[in-house]
């Protein structure tokens, strides 16, 4: 069927192919789809969801976080993140969404998904579609052409679902004006703030072990383990190791492409949005507002305000910079004009599936190729470090093969020459001292039966072997051994009491008759009001800074109303707050900036209308569920 693509190297590029072109199917699974488990997870409307698909959803999404948080995905995340539920979910909203597209008659044509597979740039070399790279790319990352094209047709789908659901929001000039009002009005008040640490209080004995007796879930000795070791430290091994010349020029000549720094350019752009359903005068009409801002641009303005200003890409808050980049890193487009232009030159207006962009090409960086001579260390290093590596791993895989649970790991090491270490006991934080990945040791150290040994772990220092010798489960701490904590944490709840105590009782005499706040302070020894600069609803506030709840109580008041009910609770203590101003954007600043506030707003309720519809399509489908989703996460 695409038979002509099934005759593509390996490429780091896929993982941004993956991300942005099967982003839809970021939590299916890949494997033989055609050759599914019978256990099954869910049904939809009757159509099973297995667990074979589950298994690979929730893999996917938990390697997505480990790339996302690296050494910071802890247990306690984890369980955050609930990726039990993140993966169910995404399958069954996926599958309900092909079902409503099948009932719509819905259809990807060969020749279309031939088309648009062919144009990723994954899969092209010197601008054509490759099939031997486009195997090779899909194998590298564990996909066949078949998996990948199920994959990606399922994905054209879906977005033609979303096109139809999205097909008739619209934006009209009032909505937008109201948006841009409500997000640009700014505001000015008057406060008082209450400091707990301005309200000393001394508990007694007694209301420190009622407080911990109240509160004794608080205080708990997390669980802890004690281990053994043998770290497989590839650095050990590289006395082991010589990397002749001749390997290194073999090295070398094998691998042109790692010694060649591609040509390359450093750019900024503007980005006047498209979108792929907008009619021919729109996208006329959006050329012409690009060609407004070139204008401007050559006319000397400087290039990165005016893409603060007016671009609607991601790139627009650093003023449209792009950084260096090589030819396939953009689309073709885009890449072809930026690569054809000199130091200085702002183009006309390049249109891709973005949209219209205005370039301003800031560097120009030839091709370049390293000499042997000038590669030789790093080739050397890289060989030697590899070739330790192995030897390291060979050496564990030697002493995990002679090894059995309950076999003493100390008396296996100095059989064979290694060394042992032993752990003080630690959390599932990890040990003091020792290792470089604490996290993932204790991980592994916490999943094993006492005196088991793990299999070979790579931590990313080398290889370890670990068996775990103690454990001590979670148990209440005794009052002794937390009084201090305890008190600390009651005089903080009880000062926060007093200085609410006595925000409630300022506001209230402040608050009558709408009284001035300073007259009221001046009868008070000791408080002192302050009043902030204009600041908008989801900025900082002058003086206080960034605190949501404030920013939300004082756009709540006006001339009319000037004082919230209630005190407001801050990062830094109690507020009374009062309306002292407010500011509202003037047409000129809607007019300028018009454009970007429909688009914007656009795209928000497109947002709101696909997950309200799919809500919708949920609520009056038939979803069975058969496990517990706990006993299956596959981490």
């Amino acid at each position: 069927m695409l038979s002509v693509m099934r005759e593509q190297a390996t490429s780091w590029f896929i993982k941004i192919i993956l991300g942005a072109i099967v982003v839809v199917f970021a939590l299916w699974g890949v494997g033989n789809y055609g050759a599914q488990q019978l256990s099954k997870v869910a049904a939809v409307n009757g159509e099973i969801i297995t667990m074979e698909q589950y298994r690979n959803a929730y893999n996917n999404l938990l390697e997505r976080y480990r790339q996302m948080y690296g050494d910071r995905l802890d247990n306690k995340t984890l369980d955050m993140l609930q990726l039990d539920r993140q993966a169910l979910d995404g399958l069954i909203e996926q599958e309900l969404i092909i079902q409503q597209a099948r009932e719509l008659d819905f259809r990807v044509a060969d020749e279309e998904l031939a088309t648009a597979i062919g144009e990723i740039d994954a899969f092209q070399r010197n601008g054509r579609f490759d099939p031997d790279l486009y195997r090779r790319v899909l194998g590298s990352n564990r996909l066949t052409p078949e998996s990948f094209e199920m994959l990606q047709r399922q994905s054209m789908l879906t977005r033609k679902m979303r096109s139809f659901v999205q097909g008739t929001v619209k934006v009209s000039d009032h909505e937008a004006r109201q948006y841009f009002d409500w997000k640009n009005a700014e505001v000015k008040i008057d406060y008082v703030r209450f400091d707990p640490a301005d309200f000393p209080y001394e508990p007694t004995e007694a209301e420190a072990t009622d407080y911990y007796e109240s509160h004794r879930d608080d205080y708990k000795i997390e669980p802890k383990a004690k281990a053994t070791y043998i770290h497989f430290d590839p650095e050990t091994y590289e006395d082991e190791v010589t990397v002749a010349d001749e390997e290194i020029a073999a090295y070398y000549d094998a691998h042109p492409d790692e010694f060649k720094t591609e040509a390359a350019v450093t750019a900024r752009h503007i980005l006047v949005k498209t979108e792929s359903d907008d009619p021919p005068e729109a996208v006329q009409q959006k050329k012409e507002h690009a060609l407004e801002i070139m204008e401007k641009a050559r006319a000397g303005e400087d290039f990165a305000e005016l893409a603060k200003t007016y671009s609607e890409g991601p790139s627009a808050a650093r003023g449209g910079e792009l950084g260096e980049f090589k030819k396939g890193d953009m689309v073709k487009p885009f890449s072809d004009k930026a690569f054809s232009m000199e130091p200085g030159e702002i183009s006309e207006p390049v249109l891709t599936r973005f949209g219209w962009h205005v370039i301003k090409v800031e560097a120009v960086h030839p091709e370049s190729v390293r000499t042997l001579e000038a590669a030789t260390d790093d080739i050397r290093k890289k060989l030697a470090g590899e070739r330790a590596k192995t030897l390291a791993y060979d050496a564990a895989e030697a002493v995990y093969d002679a090894t059995f649970d309950g076999d003493d790991l100390v008396k296996i090491a100095e059989a064979r020459n290694l060394t042992a270490h032993e752990t003080d006991w630690f959390t599932k934080s990890g040990p003091e001292e020792g290792i470089k990945n604490r996290s993932r040791f204790a991980a592994a150290a916490f999943d094993l039966q006492l005196m088991a040994i793990s299999d070979i772990k790579d931590f990313g220092d080398g290889y370890y072997m670990i068996q775990t010798t103690e454990k001590a489960p979670e148990k209440q701490a005794p009052f002794e051994d937390v009084a201090e904590e305890v008190r600390d944490d009651l005089v903080a709840q009880k000062q926060s009491e007093l200085a609410a105590e006595a925000a409630e009782a300022f506001l209230e005499k402040a608050s009558e008759g709408q009284a001035d706040m300073a007259a009221a302070a001046e009868a008070e020894e000791g408080i002192a009001v302050d009043t902030t600069d204009f600041f908008k609803r989801e900025g900082s506030i002058p003086g206080i800074g960034y605190e949501r709840e404030i920013a939300a109580g004082a756009f709540g008041l006006s001339q009319k109303n000037p004082y919230p009910e209630t005190p407001i609770t801050g990062k830094q203590g109690i507020y009374v707050i009062r309306f002292s101003a407010r500011k509202t954007p003037d047409a000129a600043a809607f007019q300028k900036e018009k454009a970007s506030v429909k688009e914007q707003l656009l795209q928000q309720k497109k947002f709101k209308a696909f997950n309200t519809w799919l809500s919708e399509v949920r609520a009056r489908s038939e979803i069975e569920q058969f496990i517990d989703l706990e006993s299956q996460q596959t981490g």
